[in-house]
């Protein structure tokens, strides 16, 4: 086994600047080549300490304007037409990134992949959706489906 000190978060792994022990071959040919990683050695420890302290006050900063954007998106009601039946099931549905463009003629700008939706949504009616701004911070929007 190899000792690396991760550089970003790693899924089923561990978070940024965690000592994880892991495969030479997973180390030396994914970890170390894509930059997610380093050797654990004492020179890389002190390297990991100062982007661990930088990191935290970046991130310290994007969760305020974060916060700040969560509170603009709150207050936006967004309304998209689709095509339903009498029941008020769509025909089709109403996606991500079909939200995130609605957000953008709102004068926002919001990545699609940031929204999190379980299902598309299928029906005519209010719903509430979240947004991933910030690991710690989320938004709800709501959105208001009407047939056309």
């Amino acid at each position: 086994m190899m000792e690396v000190i991760l550089r970003d978060d790693v899924r089923s792994l561990g978070k940024a600047g965690e000592l994880v022990r892991v495969k030479p071959g997973y180390a030396r040919n994914y970890l170390l080549p894509q930059g997610l990683a380093y050797e654990a050695t004492e020179g890389n420890r002190k390297r990991i300490a100062a982007e661990t302290k930088a990191r935290s006050a970046r991130l310290a900063s994007e969760k305020t304007s974060a916060e700040a954007f969560a509170q603009t998106l709150g207050a936006l009601t967004l309304t998209i037409p689709g095509k339903a039946g009498e029941e008020g099931k769509l025909f089709g549905s109403v996606t991500a990134a079909d939200i995130a463009e609605a957000i953008a003629a709102q004068g926002h700008e919001v990545d699609r992949r940031r929204i999190e939706l379980d299902q598309p949504i299928r029906h005519v009616g209010e719903h509430t959706v979240a947004v991933r701004l910030h690991p710690e911070v989320h938004a709800d929007v709501r959105v208001t489906v009407v047939a056309e």
